[in-house]
């Protein structure tokens, strides 16, 4: 099947916001993980799964193999979070949204990537320990599947020794040393 070069077009508008939008990819492009042509690396992903589907649509899981093996190979990002199968799911949806010439789906996705970009999308602190991690207050499919981290647990205090009858000190069972 053939698709006319504005449908094709369409959908890698579609493609390229979806990348843009998706958290692990924005990160991985915020920090560089591509070295200093992280942002090219993330354009040639787009590219690469839109060229796919020029020659034959591919289904779910190839569209995520896709994304996982070319963040591996680009950014040496192995992601097990569960969002590459939502972006698949995404970008599927885009390749319908594009074989019908759903133009307004299209700009929505580019909407909300370019809100991310600029940074108009706001964001808030989760409570925890501090550090600069945030979430988006439109809760993304995508990021419910993120695991939160958890403080780490404080060690169990240490028990009185126990003394047997004729005064000696009964060995006890310690903990395991972590670490060493």
């Amino acid at each position: 099947m053939e698709t006319p070069p504005t449908q094709l077009v369409l959908f890698a508008r579609g493609v390229i916001a979806i990348l843009n939008a998706w958290p692990v990819m924005r990160i991985a492009v915020q920090e560089s993980w591509g070295g200093p042509e992280s942002r090219q690396k993330r354009t040639w992903i787009a590219s690469t799964i839109v060229d796919a589907f020029e020659q034959a649509p591919l289904d779910e899981e190839q569209v995520e193999d896709h994304l996982l093996e070319a963040m591996v190979d680009e950014f040496e990002a192995e992601i097990d979070d569960g969002s590459s199968l939502l972006v698949a799911k995404d970008i599927m949806t885009a390749w319908r949204a594009a074989s019908v010439g759903d133009v307004d789906s299209v700009i929505k996705l580019e909407a909300t990537a370019n809100k991310l970009a600029q940074g108009q999308m706001p964001a808030s602190r989760s409570e925890g320990n501090g550090d600069d991690d945030w979430e988006d207050e439109d809760d993304n499919e995508e990021e419910a599947a993120v695991p939160q981290l958890r403080p780490a647990q404080e060690p169990a205090p240490r028990s009185e020794p126990v003394i047997d009858e004729d005064g000696f000190e009964l060995v006890q069972k310690g903990n395991k040393r972590k670490g060493h």
